[in-house]
């Protein structure tokens, strides 16, 4: 029975993602059976859970993502926050400029999580839910990087006049396209700074697993 309840999410699961991959048009309960190998029959059965939670939705023979997803995502923020905090404070206070952890939305960057050094004079203000283009400033490019890349890397102004920032990609979340950053107005040692926010964003990634 277990197995069998398994191999049932499993399929649901892959039902789910299957309609999500269609991005334009809805798929047809028969494009859904092929994309799962599954009958027609499975698929109807495999529906109707799907759709009590609001997760998917019938037009006819076709199906679409449920808003019932919309509430789903609105839990993640904080918790990507709650994960993040420890580490984030602690980059803060090390580097003495303000740590935040971005996540990618669309072509997009924005902050999740901010937290500002307690000892300073004064620092950069960063808000959560501040959003950028994902080209521009430390945090977005830093999401963009590649494997090989090098592990951190700096910009200076994009995003603010005068501000200095260092960011690192979050790395090995599936799913999650995030970076870990500091931004002042103080010029950063990079060889010191960077590996502090790569060391930041590989603890963040392990309390993501």
């Amino acid at each position: 029975m277990a197995k069998e309840s398994s191999l049932t999410l499993d399929r649901g699961l892959a039902l789910l993602q299957a309609v999500a991959d269609s991005d334009t048009e809805a798929p047809t309960i028969s494009d859904l059976a092929a994309a799962i190998g599954a009958s027609r029959a499975a698929v109807y059965r495999l529906l109707v859970p799907l759709q009590s939670r609001g997760l998917v939705r019938r037009e006819g023979s076709k199906v679409r993502l449920g808003l019932g997803l919309l509430q789903l995502a609105a839990k993640v923020a904080p918790q990507l926050r709650v994960a993040a905090l420890p580490a984030l404070r602690e980059l803060a206070e090390a580097v003495g400029a303000t740590a935040h952890l971005t996540v990618a939305d669309g072509d997009e960057a924005q902050a999740v999580a901010v937290v500002e050094p307690s000892w300073t004079t004064y620092h950069v203000a960063y808000r959560v839910g501040t959003r950028h283009p994902l080209h521009k400033g430390a945090a977005g490019k830093a999401i963009t990087m590649r494997p090989g890349d090098l592990g951190w890397l700096g910009s200076v102004g994009e995003l603010q006049p005068g501000a200095y920032g260092i960011a690192a990609p979050v790395r090995g979340v599936l799913d999650l396209r995030a970076s870990v950053g500091v931004v002042t107005f103080e010029p950063l040692d990079g060889a010191v700074v960077g590996p502090k926010v790569v060391a930041a964003a590989a603890i963040i990634a392990e309390s993501l697993r």
